[in-house]
């Protein structure tokens, strides 16, 4: 046993054989499918554009920046990628380390594999073991890291970006650590940047910093082993000075979040199967996702309509509340980020849709009018502790109410295979022709019998997303 988180992670990156159950597998590719999915259209965003623009005249490289026809370094088509793939908000959380994961993981991945003619099966592998460290770090930092404004994505991001690399370019235990460590310098990102674009270039800054320290690493640069628990370690730094305190009083645990760094039983249970990777249902935060659920739920069951409705109440853990920020959302990034734009999509229009999150389609008069009959209740409890309550009250009198406590996409109401599929097909629709929609859609069912990459990332080094302007 190793009490050293760093040492402690880096063994267990280096050491773990590439033996996981088929469960696990499946569910790296899943989320290989449902990031890729969504980056097809979020590589058109501005924010995945503007950091394209900037990047492109840095060096060619090996590694396909998704929708710009054009191949960059590994680092830099990881820093595109991942601003594509969390640019619509559409991509997967991961409750564990309370993260948008797979945002992170993907693009770092696929950009490293293409430079190292990596297997797909190592990518699976890689993906797995970079969650699970990921995770670790977030259980041993959260909740307080994230309640106190961190946006883990980014922070804790990293650092899993980082062991998933080292696990693909096969460092030793000490290298992999190094790495783990490296990313800690590179961990930043403050949830004051939501519902605006600097929001999705956390997930690109830190699938490109998981590149950059495992490849240091492997080139022999060393760095602090007290980076997670030491005296100024990211325990104390980045949940607080009363760090101590917290982790001692806790009476409350989710997630397997104990404020401590696991490290007696680094892999076990593997999170990739005890949590789950939270697939979204609808392209905005999560955190609406349970009251949005509800309202869908209760108009299929009662049959009323928009025009029937006179008040909606929804009591719900401030913690998601503080998330939707946006009130009074004007633009698109504000959309993703408002109680109230969701609830009243999903009143007014039955669904919450891509074509949703323009800023022409934030602004209707239609979707608007509605704010002022949804109210907010927000209760000073962790989202396992307290469900989100929506209570629905008719103008002629009647009232309806459902509680929602884990969305559609999560471990207790996972989407099959032909969910996925189906969100695939609604997010390449108009950007990848029938014939690129299909011949990606094979060779990503073939993952893990892929030798390399290279067939995987052909169509999506096409500039399919000029296709939008």
């Amino acid at each position: 046993m190793e009490p050293n988180p760093v040492l402690a992670y880096g063994r267990w990156i280096a050491e773990t054989p590439a033996e996981w159950p088929a469960a696990a597998l499946e569910a790296a590719q899943k989320a290989f499918i449902d990031t890729i999915a969504v980056s097809v259209p979020g590589a058109c965003d501005p924010a995945a554009r503007l950091v394209f623009a900037t990047v492109k005249d840095w060096g060619e490289g090996p590694s396909a920046a998704i929708g710009t026809g054009a191949r960059l370094a590994a680092p830099w088509a990881a820093l595109v990628n991942g601003t594509a793939a969390h640019a619509l908000d559409f991509d997967d959380n991961f409750d564990p380390a309370k993260a948008h994961a797979s945002a992170v993981l993907v693009p770092a991945i696929l950009a490293l594999a293409e430079q190292e003619g990596s297997s797909g099966m190592a990518c699976l592998d890689a993906y797995v073991a970079g969650l699970q460290i990921l995770g670790r770090v977030g259980q041993g930092v959260n909740p307080t890291h994230r309640n106190r404004g961190w946006h883990a994505t980014a922070t804790v991001g990293a650092i899993g970006a980082a062991a998933a690399c080292a696990r693909l370019l096969r460092l030793d235990e000490r290298q992999a650590g190094h790495a783990i460590s490296l990313a800690t310098s590179m961990a930043a990102g403050f949830m004051s940047q939501f519902g605006t674009m600097a929001k999705p270039l956390h997930a690109g800054l830190a699938a490109k910093s998981g590149i950059v320290a495992a490849g240091l690493a492997r080139s022999g640069l060393t760095a602090g082993l007290g980076t997670l628990d030491g005296v100024r370690g990211m325990n104390r730094l980045m949940v607080g000075a009363d760090y101590e305190h917290l982790r001692d009083g806790l009476s409350h645990v989710e997630h397997g979040q104990t404020l401590r760094f696991e490290t007696r039983h680094v892999g076990e249970p593997l999170l990739i199967l005890s949590s789950g990777l939270k697939a979204k249902r609808f392209p905005n935060c999560g955190s609406a996702h349970r009251a949005q659920d509800g309202i869908l739920e209760l108009k299929q069951r009662h049959g009323f309509g928009p025009e029937d409705v006179e008040a909606v109440h929804v009591r719900a853990p401030v913690s998601h509340l503080d998330n939707l920020m946006y009130a009074d959302p004007r633009d698109s990034a504000q959309g993703k980020f408002s109680l109230e734009y969701g609830v009243a999509l999903c009143l007014v229009t039955a669904d919450c849709r891509l074509d949703d999150f323009s800023d022409e389609a934030v602004m209707r008069e239609e979707i608007r009018a509605f704010y002022p009959l949804i109210h907010r209740h927000p209760v000073d409890k962790a989202e396992g502790e307290f469900p989100t309550e929506i209570e629905i009250r008719l103008k002629d009198g009647r009232t309806f109410e459902t509680a929602v406590a884990m969305p559609k996409g999560s471990i207790a109401a996972p989407f099959g295979m032909e969910e996925y599929w189906a969100k695939y097909d609604g997010c390449v629709a108009g950007l990848l022709g029938p014939g690129e929609s299909e011949r990606l859609r094979e060779t990503l069912a073939q993952l893990p019998r892929l030798a390399s990459m290279a067939a995987l990332m052909a169509v999506l080094a096409e500039p399919f997303a000029s296709q939008s302007e």
